[in-house]
């Protein structure tokens, strides 16, 4: 099969166009991005997204065959029209070729649509340019891709004006109707490819109130295309780097590219269980052909591993490229130790234990304990699973606006007594979870002044976001004062509140934050996520160890639990080591292989996104799915939700013990 240049590589190649000779290649490379395209969609949302963009240029043709020499023939006879609407035209020049969401053709007039699950404000094209002028860096690859299709398009036909269009979910046009999400359902094809059946016409509030926006692209398009500083050199017209990379790429030719920062994102590395097998690393072929690597061992800890720092460009280009060529000046940390740790200092205390091979743990023990002491019992461990649907949910929300249909809740009491208090979820098709969620977690928390807690600002975020769609709800429920009040009592307003509200006594606690200030373990690897702290306390707390490698979780007289019976959470690996209690629980997606799972269910340690959740919960909304296999994927949402909060309450079982708090 010809080696065709499509827009999808050219964003690859955009990214770094070395990957276009590891792409499609997994019985060699292996690729960690996300395969699983209809998993990706449920993710994503943009299947429906772009069936609704089809509902808003109606009367079109849809090329629906994947054989590209009859979508050619289908789309050149569509063209030869006078006019026409074509949805997935297919459009060859050389050995690039593109499929168009939407193309829209008078004449010689030919509007070239993309349509993105990304979403806009109202205005032109000027939300995408910086201050200072260029592209904003998250929309940079949206303009390249249309820039790229216009390209060719423009090429092969080049009698035709074509003017390029980006076409997002407009984030300031509310939602006319409740229910218009439950029309786009997502359907498996026997490919496992994602299509939608649209299950009822839209109404006619619905089409006349669009919900996506087309934005005219074409002078940024332009820009891009009459430049000269494209390629590894910027030397080259947009014209020669585009034949560059499908030269490349057609031949199968690795394109020499310099290592950087970059590479800390690549997608085209092995584990050690896949280099035993036979598998190639493409990051390691990279890096160990580089000049800058010097190391004799790939294995070594690369500048690429240190979580936060923003100048590590900097250090791969001065050739400093291993965590053991780093000293203290390259990180600007001068040495001063204060109460809490500054990021400095964790990305230092990260290289140390490196270079001295130290495994010890760090704890400012003082000042921990002194923030343990004012906190209030009960204390209360909440942790929550959302989503942000590109096409909302309920009348008068906007796309992309979060809801909340999961949490779980700890209690911790001050004789030392642990309990799964509480939880919730609501994953009904069509039903909008957010202010039954609220009243639920009122419920839980509104019977004592205990403290609370979350991990990361979102939980803060979420409960914001539901308050302002309770104060502008058209018909609000006959609870709102309660509801809007007891978010007010927890929550502190967010940057994106437009109002605010006093800073309420009870305002829940980050443990976070808590970990940067406090706690530093060489097992996390330089990160704060929760899901690098949990196995590092466990490995470090023989009070943990001896607590729960016992079956009392779950069991009649130790800690009750509301998913689990009689669960032993300290299991040892191969090595001795305490293994990570989340690979202890059922993979929320049987077709996903354990470690693309894991990539899934990671949470960030700046948003808890829940990725696996969301797709989860999306799956559950815009799917056919037995009885059977919806109770199942919701037990499986209901474990991970307990295990988060359950996470929480042993990092703090853990510093209590080590500090000696009370």
């Amino acid at each position: 099969m010809t080696r065709r240049l499509t827009k999808s590589r050219f964003k690859l190649a955009s990214e770094c166009p070395t990957k276009l000779f590891y792409t499609r290649k997994r019985d060699v490379y292996p690729d960690k991005s996300y395969d699983d395209s209809f998993l990706a969609a449920l993710a994503e949302g943009g299947n429906q997204v772009g069936e609704l963009a089809t509902l808003y240029h109606p009367g079109g043709t849809m090329v629906k065959t994947l054989n590209e020499a009859d979508a050619l023939a289908q789309t050149a006879d569509l063209l030869n029209q006078e006019n026409a609407i074509i949805y997935e035209a297919a459009v060859l020049f050389e050995n690039l070729f593109i499929r168009v969401d939407v193309l829209v053709k008078r004449g010689r007039r030919v509007d070239l649509i993309e349509v993105k699950a990304k979403s806009c404000s109202a205005g032109g094209a000027e939300q995408f340019m910086g201050k200072r002028g260029g592209l904003l860096k998250e929309h940079r690859p949206y303009i390249e891709d249309v820039t790229f299709q216009k390209y060719v398009l423009q090429s092969a036909f080049p009698t035709y004006q074509v003017t390029a269009y980006l076409m997002l979910m407009d984030k300031s046009v509310p939602c006319p109707t409740d229910g218009l999400h439950q029309k786009f359902l997502l359907v498996e094809d026997a490919d496992g490819r994602a299509d939608v059946q649209v299950t009822a016409d839209l109404s006619e509030a619905e089409l006349g109130t669009p919900l996506l926006r087309a934005i005219n692209v074409d002078e940024l398009a332009e820009g891009i295309l009459g430049a000269t500083d494209h390629g590894p050199d910027a030397n080259l017209s947009y014209g020669m780097w585009v034949a560059s990379l499908a030269d490349f790429y057609g031949k199968d030719r690795k394109f020499p590219s310099p290592i950087g920062a970059k590479c800390g994102s690549c997608n085209f590395h092995a584990t050690d269980a896949e280099k035993a097998a036979g598998l190639e690393s493409g990051l390691e072929e990279c890096w160990s052909a580089a000049p800058e690597w010097t190391e004799p061992s790939f294995a070594v800890p690369k500048v690429l591993d240190l979580g936060g720092f923003q100048g590590k460009q900097a250090l791969i280009q001065r050739g400093v490229t291993s965590l053991l060529q780093v000293t203290p000046a390259d990180l600007k940390f001068n040495g001063d130790v204060g109460d809490k740790m500054t990021a400095k200092e964790r990305q230092w205390l990260h290289v140390r234990s490196v270079q001295e091979a130290d495994t010890s743990m760090h704890l400012r023990k003082k000042q921990l304990r002194d923030e343990i002491a004012t906190w209030k019992y009960p204390l209360h461990f909440i942790d929550f699973e959302t989503a942000a649907p590109a096409i909302p949910f309920h009348k008068g929300l906007r796309a992309y606006e979060s809801l909340g249909f999961q949490f779980s809740h700890h209690t911790v009491f001050e004789d030392g007594r642990v309990e799964h208090s509480g939880e919730y979820i609501d994953v009904e098709p069509g039903h909008f979870p957010s202010y039954d969620f609220v009243r639920a977690l009122k419920l839980e928390l509104e019977g004592d002044d205990g403290s609370i807690f979350k991990y990361s600002p979102h939980e803060n975020t979420i409960l914001s976001i539901i308050r302002s769609q309770l104060i502008r709800e058209e018909q609000p429920p006959s609870d709102r004062d309660d509801l809007v009040a007891f978010i007010e009592s927890i929550a502190h307003p967010t940057g994106s509140v437009a109002s605010g509200w006093p800073t309420p006594k009870r305002d829940m606690i980050d443990m976070l934050v808590t970990v940067k200030d406090y706690y530093y373990d060489p097992a996390m690897g330089g990160s704060k996520s929760i899901k690098k702290v949990l196995p590092a306390i466990l490995n470090g707390s023989d009070f943990l160890q001896a607590k729960y490698s016992e079956p009392i979780y779950g069991a009649d007289g130790g800690v009750p639990s509301l998913n689990f019976t009689d669960k032993v959470w300290v299991e040892r690996d191969g090595t001795g080591r305490v293994r990570d209690p989340y690979q202890l629980l059922p993979n929320l997606f049987e077709d996903l292989t354990r470690e693309q799972h894991e990539m899934m269910v990671s949470k960030d340690e700046a948003l808890a996104d829940g990725g696996a959740a969301m797709t989860a919960f999306a799956r559950l909304q815009f799917t056919e799915m037995q009885d059977r296999e919806r109770d199942v994927l919701r037990e499986a949402l209901l474990m991970y939700c307990e295990l988060d909060t359950l996470a929480m309450v042993m990092i703090f079982e853990a510093w209590k013990d080590w500090t000696g708090a009370s």
